[in-house]
């Protein structure tokens, strides 16, 4: 018996779907080699910057070394702080321990900034604005000592205190201002160092009232980019 005669161009039905699970088999290896590709170029780094672990690392401590050291300078200062109170307080007898202004808060006033005195393009003093407020809001003429301290708390260095200064009451009941405000104003040199227009700086506020001891905190944050 003869065989059945193929038409021309037709193949036999098993040889072509041969054919097209091989062509499928190439297609889906080929997929599978560019997707394996790009990963590996993701995971070694290839089209984007990756750290070395021991840098991230190094980063990381230093960091941390940072906010440590930070820690330390304020509470050294704070020590020092709670020393004047004592200090203050050992002076007086008891009976006499109380607070003639009624002094319950002090605030660092808002127009408190660096300010170029000579007109030189440099902003080389520090003017705090010193408000001591009693019960109902008013700003009176409290005595006592105040403490006056800069700090960069963003700084990466470790190096968070900037500066620091301490105004004894004789000098302080010269420094009352009564104009724009009403309070002590204080004037500091900035060191020569620090760029004051660089960042964010943050001004601490300790007063010290002269007959109960009794302190009273405030701060302020100075940005060069809201001026």
């Amino acid at each position: 018996m003869r065989g059945r005669r193929r038409e021309p161009g037709v193949e036999a039905s098993p040889r072509r779907d041969a054919r097209a699970l091989e062509r499928s088999c190439r297609s889906t290896c080929l997929g599978l080699c560019v997707v394996t590709l790009l990963l590996l170029a993701g995971g070694c780094g290839i089209g984007s910057e990756r750290k070395d672990p021991q840098v991230l690392k190094a980063e990381r401590l230093r960091q941390e070394k940072a906010e440590l050291t930070g820690d330390v300078q304020q509470y050294r200062a704070e020590i020092e702080q709670l020393k004047t109170q004592v200090r203050a307080l050992s002076a007086l007898p008891e009976n006499e321990r109380s607070n003639p202004y009624e002094l319950v808060t002090v605030k660092i006033a808002r127009i408190t900034n660096f300010y170029d005195k000579d007109n030189d393009g440099k902003r080389e003093k520090l003017i705090v604005y010193v408000e001591p407020m009693d019960m109902d809001g008013d700003v009176v003429k409290a005595a006592g000592a105040v403490a006056v301290q800069l700090w960069n708390l963003n700084n990466p260095n470790g190096e968070a205190l900037l500066g620091q200064w301490n105004v004894e009451w004789p000098a302080l009941r010269k420094l009352w201002f009564a104009s724009i405000v009403t309070g002590y104003r204080l004037t500091f040199d900035v060191p020569e160092t620090i760029d004051v227009l660089s960042e964010p700086l943050t001004v601490k506020l300790t007063f010290t009232e002269s007959l109960t001891g009794e302190t009273l905190r405030d701060q302020k944050l100075i940005d060069p980019k809201l001026d």
